[in-house]
């Protein structure tokens, strides 16, 4: 029989979901400001709800933003946020009340580049099946500004270290694009400016192997943190030959029986305001539905 699918595409390796980006903000209120009032996020209800610490939904992922010294991510990272107007408009209605602090916005043909108050970017890109599935409200990936010529070698730590499928590509950019869930990616592109020094913000992921790269990062004295039972971190990426630093960035690692795992998040519509409340609509649902995508 002649085969009808590619099965392979949907072969995610041990990766299996990127749950939330981690950078400190030492005021909570400006923070909400940017995050929830401009971007049109919905803050956790039940989780880190007090003044020292935001959990932010996005989809199925989450940006964690603990008060402390600022941490700014070394690149950005993309988020999908359906209704470029509507978010315009958000966007422009905190930025007097954010004057003075390092906030911006700017449009582009592919995407809106908003900066937080304290440097940190991200780029809202439409939903588009062709280039992120499904997602109509997420973080389909996160990219890191690295050293020149260290793409090839982080290309290669990752499946060979943590088991999960990297792409290295030298085009018009030289990128390692690691997968680290469905429609969900890591990127580490080269630049050739000086980098700024690393301040400690983290990824974490979801994975299904949970002891074959903890004993893969100990033969290599990678280990940073023993959290609990369902959780280690490491942060130094490493040339596995030479054993030379490639790049650092905290990896919060999770096991896929950690009690949080996929736990429900929930996204409001920000467009539903006391003004233009609608019954129903108080929802944004993170994927398309039906009538949107058929893959075929």
């Amino acid at each position: 029989m002649q085969p009808k699918f590619d099965r392979a595409a949907e072969d995610l390796g041990n990766s299996i979901h990127l749950e939330h980006v981690n950078v400190q903000v030492p005021d909570q209120h400006l923070a909400a400001l940017c995050y929830v009032s401009g971007l049109g996020l919905t803050r956790d209800p039940y989780l880190m709800v007090s003044y020292d610490n935001m959990w932010v939904n996005v989809g199925r992922s989450q940006f964690h933003l603990p008060s402390g010294k600022p941490q700014v991510l070394r690149g950005h990272t993309g988020l999908v946020i359906p209704g470029r107007k509507a978010l315009l408009d958000r966007l422009a209605s905190v930025a007097k009340k954010l004057d003075g602090t390092k906030f911006s916005f700017r449009e582009h043909n592919d995407y809106v580049e908003a900066t937080c108050p304290w440097g940190n970017r991200v780029r809202c890109y439409e939903p588009d099946a062709a280039r992120f599935g499904r997602i109509t409200l997420g973080i389909p990936y996160v990219e890191f500004e690295v050293p020149s010529g260290t793409a090839k070698g982080i290309c290669d730590f990752y499946p060979r270290v943590m088991g999960m499928p990297a792409e290295f590509k030298n085009g018009d950019a030289t990128v390692a694009s690691v997968k680290m869930g469905k429609n969900q990616h890591l990127l580490f592109r080269e630049i050739d400016r000086p980098q700024l020094e690393y301040d400690g913000h983290h990824v974490q992921m979801y994975i299904t192997d949970f002891s074959g790269p903890y004993r893969k990062l100990s033969e290599h004295g990678l280990i940073y943190s023993e959290d609990n039972q369902y959780q280690y971190r490491f942060r130094d990426i490493v040339d596995l030959a030479s054993g030379k630093h490639l790049f650092s960035v905290e990896h919060e690692v999770r096991s896929a029986t950690h009690p949080m795992y996929l736990r429900p998040l929930i996204n409001r519509n920000p467009a539903q305001t006391n003004r233009t409340f609608a019954s129903g609509h108080d929802q944004w649902l993170w994927a398309m539905g039906p009538d949107q995508y058929d893959p075929g």
